[in-house]
């Protein structure tokens, strides 16, 4: 499927769809007066819903004006996909139905933006890659760029668990049951899961893009 601007108001509304799941979670937490930024902004889930909104809002107003998508950009899509994915993966794998913040004893996230942000958004993204055309001369090993931010996302969460004590998220406390090793285990799993899931995914969107274009 080439650009148009029928695509470009489905990815708006998309985009629309998953930034609302994040301001639905601020105005909440804010109503119930437990809205810490410093921390809600560095969770990956919440930096990586963000990402995925920006990219659908961007590339919907390049479909808007025909303009055609550099090989950045692509890159990019690939890279703000694979995380959706992730985020996805790791919640249900992980995260879902563990214990919250002592902090919010009493206090339930709102289900819906929660669903969008940790299942939908993997699904909407997704379904952009690989419907919706981009640039496909991009060797596979562009696919080493979908690490590049979630690795500074790490060194800042690690150094700051350290200097502060408060952790993103459990398996990246070295002080929890699985200690260091289980720290790095998780580390190396997921980033080569990134990885992994980048190249895949940057591979498909190269192999459609060329049957497409041959036909």
């Amino acid at each position: 499927m080439k650009p148009t601007r029928s695509v470009a108001i489905l990815r708006w509304l998309a985009a629309a769809t998953i930034f609302s799941s994040v301001v639905w979670q601020v105005t909440d937490r804010l109503a119930h007066n437990l809205f810490r930024p410093a921390e809600y902004f560095a969770y990956f889930s919440i930096q990586g819903t963000m990402i995925a909104a920006v990219m659908l809002g961007y590339t919907g107003w390049l479909a808007w004006k025909g303009m055609p998508e550099k090989k950045q950009v692509t890159i990019a899509r690939v890279s703000a996909t694979t995380y959706s994915i992730v985020i996805a993966l790791v919640y249900n794998a992980l995260l879902r139905g563990t214990p919250g913040d002592a902090r919010d004893a009493g206090y339930a996230w709102p289900v819906l933006p929660n669903e969008i942000m940790h299942v939908w958004a993997a699904v909407l993204m997704l379904l952009d890659l690989v419907l919706v055309a981009g640039y496909s001369q991009i060797r596979l090993r562009a696919s080493l760029w979908v690490a590049v931010f979630p690795l500074a996302w790490l060194a800042f969460s690690v150094s700051r668990g350290i200097l502060d004590g408060w952790w993103a998220y459990w398996f990246l406390n070295p002080n929890d049951k699985g200690g260091l090793t289980g720290m790095f285990t998780y580390i190396g799993g997921i980033t080569a899961l990134m990885i992994g899931l980048g190249f895949v995914l940057l591979a498909l969107r190269t192999l459609i893009s060329r049957m497409t274009t041959k036909n």
